[in-house]
């Protein structure tokens, strides 16, 4: 890493699909060492300008980082639509003049070591000023990443023009955005998607 001062960026953390291989089991709600999954990802986009969650609010809300700003939550419509939709629903919400960061970081919530690859992507975005994404073992995981907000604004609107973004692949929408694959800790961007996965990764159900 270089001595570069890291971009300005805002998040959003997807939280609103079905976990269906966890029978319905909300993702955001799992927990490790008492934080839910959920919390874990808002506290590695502490030193965001603005935080959306995309997903249900839970009930219980969520504790952030000391001095991070307020965690706003949203639906994308349809609710289950996808990461696709999510993102887009995120861009779409109104904002003051001037008040958005240049950079977008993206994780899902299903990531409880993603606060580990955050630093890598904003330093590799600092030196490279393009688009990176989490490389894990050769694996490129595009709900860690870290986004130029005019490209990613870019991939939606051509994706809508062309047909909609419900259930779109991640794939498809950033086909015409320019990604820079960044290596990450090792392990950084394992998910939840099964109870197998959760015991692997010292999840449990709360």
């Amino acid at each position: 890493m270089s001595g570069t001062v890291p971009p300005a960026f805002d998040a959003v953390i997807l939280a609103g699909g079905r976990s269906n291989r966890l029978g319905g089991t909300p993702k955001a709600s799992l927990r490790i060492a008492g934080a839910t999954l959920l919390e874990l990802t808002v506290r590695a986009v502490a030193g965001a300008g603005r935080i959306t969650v995309v997903g249900p609010e839970p009930a219980a809300g969520v504790r952030p980082a000391p001095g991070a700003p307020p965690v706003r939550f949203m639906r994308e419509d349809p609710p289950f639509g996808g990461p696709a939709a999510a993102l887009a629903a995120a861009l779409a919400q109104p904002e003051p003049a001037g008040s958005t960061a240049p950079w977008l970081m993206v994780l899902a919530c299903d990531m409880p070591r993603s606060g580990q690859l955050v630093p890598a992507l904003l330093a590799a975005a600092a030196d490279a000023g393009t688009s990176v994404m989490a490389s894990d073992g050769g694996r490129d995981q595009p709900l860690a990443a870290l986004y130029r907000r005019s490209d990613l604004e870019g991939a939606v609107a051509a994706a809508v023009q062309a047909g909609g973004v419900e259930n779109l692949s991640m794939k498809a929408l950033l086909a015409r955005v320019s990604v820079r694959p960044v290596p990450v800790p090792p392990g950084t961007t394992l998910d939840v998607d099964t109870w197998a996965d959760a015991r692997a990764l010292g999840v449990d159900d709360g």
